[in-house]
């Protein structure tokens, strides 16, 4: 073979490595340019997304009743309350009583309550907030019920001076629950055994995968009557009732509007016209008094995108399982009717 030749082999050699090396290397940059691209994108997404979510209400400027939907579980805000005005959103709900706390312009509070429950502490959180602006403002507070008021949303309405009812609406559920998912004889069956590392035989009770001991439902038994006891005192507080005669009616039942009404849980039962007039007569308000509901949604553009890719993208099998023991099996204390 000639040296041309082989000086030829040789060079085309080097340019098909030199070649395969400038394209792995960009690639790798490619992949790290793209990267950062696409971290930059989700801090601008994130950022934007962020500025569209109304975390503070826009006041009127005349005279108004503030009112606070309370419908959905109750519990931390989350990405739900973006799209719907419709769902629970809790931090909206404390700054906006906080700023009517501070607004010279505010007359009182209209709570707007259809709900099952929801949690110990979002319940508790947002009746003390309500307790505050009554003691700061010396103003009224009064409720609506809707199709149900239930436990935790019975809870947060201890606040109210008076207490409308739709005739169609149940209400009460007293008490307290927490809910656990026992999978171990599941777990048996197809050869799965957990395992917990532990500081203490405790640290691990109401796993899946081990079953709870007298002394473990003992603990979880304590801290529910401990709830139970609060809510009984927030009862008492509320409605102007003995102990002995709230726990009577406090185990656990919904009641209907009637049966509510005999029980002194509710005032009166009318509907939502009606309860807004009486407040605004009661109160010797304007008749015309606004009755300001602030902005629960995204606004705009991207509230109207993330409903129609809530409508247009199913959830899996997998998201429909997490849902399921995310809600029945956290073994979170709940002021909730299941």
């Amino acid at each position: 073979m000639k040296t041309k030749q082989i000086v030829g082999i040789v060079i085309t050699c080097l340019i098909i490595i030199a070649t395969g090396i400038t394209g792995i290397f960009s690639n790798i940059i490619g992949n790290r340019i793209t990267e950062a691209q696409d971290e930059a994108k989700k801090g601008i997404l994130s950022e934007f997304v962020s500025s569209q979510i109304n975390t503070k209400a826009d006041l009127p400027l005349d005279d108004f009743i503030g009112v606070i939907n309370i419908e959905g579980t109750i519990g931390a805000s989350s990405a739900a309350s973006w799209t719907s005005p419709s769902v629970y959103n809790h931090d909206l709900y404390m700054d906006y009583i906080g700023q009517m706390i501070e607004a010279d312009n505010n007359r009182g509070i209209f709570l707007y309550v259809d709900s099952p429950g929801g949690s110990v502490y979002e319940s508790d959180e947002l009746y003390l907030k309500l307790m505050e602006y009554k003691e700061k403002t010396g103003r009224p507070v009064w409720a609506y019920f809707a199709g149900q008021a239930c436990s935790g949303g019975y809870y947060i309405s201890m606040a109210a001076d008076k207490i409308y009812a739709n005739r169609n609406c149940w209400t009460g559920s007293i008490g307290v629950i927490i809910s656990l998912v026992n999978c171990k004889k599941l777990y048996d069956k197809l050869g799965i055994k957990e395992i917990d590392i532990t500081s203490a035989e405790n640290k691990s009770m109401g796993s899946a995968g081990l079953d709870m001991t007298d002394e473990q439902y003992k603990i979880f038994q304590g801290l529910v009557d401990e709830a139970y006891d609060q809510f009984i005192d927030i009862v008492c507080s509320g409605r102007g009732m003995d102990d002995e005669t709230v726990r009577k009616i406090a185990d656990g039942r919904i009641y209907s509007a009637k049966q509510a009404l005999k029980n002194g849980l509710v005032d009166e039962i009318g509907l939502i016209e009606e309860a807004k007039s009486d407040f605004v007569i009661a109160e010797g308000l304007p008749e015309n008094i606004t009755f300001f509901t602030p902005d629960n949604t995204v606004r705009g553009f991207m509230g109207a995108l993330f409903s129609a890719a809530e409508k247009i993208v199913p959830k899996s099998e997998t998201s429909l399982a997490e849902d399921i023991i995310e809600n029945e099996g956290k073994g979170v204390l709940m002021y909730y009717a299941g």
